[in-house]
């Protein structure tokens, strides 16, 4: 069971190429505007593109070359948008009943499925209730059921938790992780922790193009885009390599690799090829790992980089100081002993030791 879809929206800036194999979640990630919701409307038919095809288990959902073009209720795909959108005059167990009776299930066939969905989604207890009786964590755990009682060959989720508060939000990861295991699935989220929690592999789209894809943890332990660096709260800093480091302007960063003899990093470049000099590179820490200081300070050895402060934020039980695209996290005290305060000139000072250097 597989899904593939290529497709070029010109008007929305879209071009995408993306596969899902069976029983596979992929998670669509990037910023607002990037092209997520227009490649998920492509797919379940709401919208047409230009150019391109999709296929799903061996059925062509639209070819833009012959014309072919089946419309959404065809195309065995089921969309789950933010909002539950259920029917507001129907019960919740009528509202799951929906999709087998269009299908042409009998009324107690279509009942006792919508009956086993419910409970499978832990919502046995409100199958009489309508919409308006129902919290948002509860209309979402309806809509969830609703959607699967339709059977879909792909199972496509618009961010699905994005409307619920903090104590729905988990149960409903907990639900979808269940539910998704044996389906392949889409996801488009902005929180790490649902890619962590669901997708086999995550695709960071930017400006309509994917920029990055893999298996999610690698994606956010190695980010290869400021995008995916950000949701693993890393600082990323974009450049060519250099030696031992990346070089991104004006500004040098140096990795482990700092004060090996020429030979070891020779021996090393043989090794990692793609770490060889002039290629693009990133370098990326974590915000933990840098601390601030009022002058300049050299020791061995470490990175410092003069910074203008642009924010100070509450981070955990501390302070996260921004600057020069950067952030160090320091300890409350610390900012009140150096008298921190946005439009400062400080550096950020990162031990070599804390940098990991990779090829783009």
């Amino acid at each position: 069971m597989t899904f593939r879809v290529e497709a070029a929206v010109a008007g929305r800036g879209l071009d995408v190429a993306l596969r899902v194999g069976a029983a596979e979640t992929v998670a669509v990630m990037g910023p607002n505007g990037a092209g997520k919701s227009t490649l998920l409307d492509v797919i379940a038919g709401l919208l047409r593109p230009e150019h391109g095809e999709a296929e799903l288990n061996g059925r062509s959902l639209f070819h833009t070359a012959d014309g072919t073009w089946l419309p959404p209720h065809q195309r065995g795909t089921a969309l789950l948008a933010q909002e539950p959108l259920l029917f507001p005059h129907l019960s919740a167990v009528d509202n799951v009943a929906f999709g087998p009776r269009s299908a042409g299930l009998a009324r107690s066939a279509a009942r006792e499925q919508a009956m086993r969905w419910l409970a499978e989604v832990e919502a046995a207890d409100l199958v009489e209730r309508r919409p308006a009786e129902l919290s948002g964590g509860q209309a979402q755990r309806v809509a969830i059921a609703r959607a699967l009682a339709a059977d879909p060959a792909l199972l496509l989720l618009d961010e699905p938790m994005a409307a619920l508060d903090v104590q729905s939000a988990p149960l409903l990861r907990r639900l979808l992780k269940r539910v998704l295991a044996d389906r392949p699935a889409i996801i488009i989220t902005h929180d790490a922790l649902d890619a962590l929690m669901l997708a086999d592999r995550v695709v960071v789209l930017e400006g309509g193009r994917i920029v990055e894809e893999g298996p999610t943890r690698e994606v956010l332990e190695r980010p290869r885009s400021a995008f995916a660096a950000g949701l693993a709260g890393l600082n990323f800093v974009p450049g060519t390599l250099r030696g031992d480091g990346v070089l991104a302007g004006e500004l040098t960063v140096h990795g482990p690799g700092e004060g090996l003899a020429h030979q070891d990093r020779k021996r090393a470049e043989l090794k990692h090829p793609e770490l060889q000099p002039d290629r693009p590179g990133v370098a990326v820490f974590p915000p933990s790992a840098v601390s601030v200081y009022l002058t300049d300070a050299h020791g061995s050895p470490r990175n410092s980089f003069p910074v203008t402060i642009t924010d100070l934020e509450p981070h955990g039980d501390g302070i996260r100081v921004r600057g020069g695209g950067l952030a160090a996290d320091i300890t409350t005290a610390a900012s009140a002993d150096l008298g921190l305060a946005p439009g400062m000139r400080v550096y950020f000072v990162v031990k070599a030791s804390a940098v990991a250097i990779y090829a783009a």
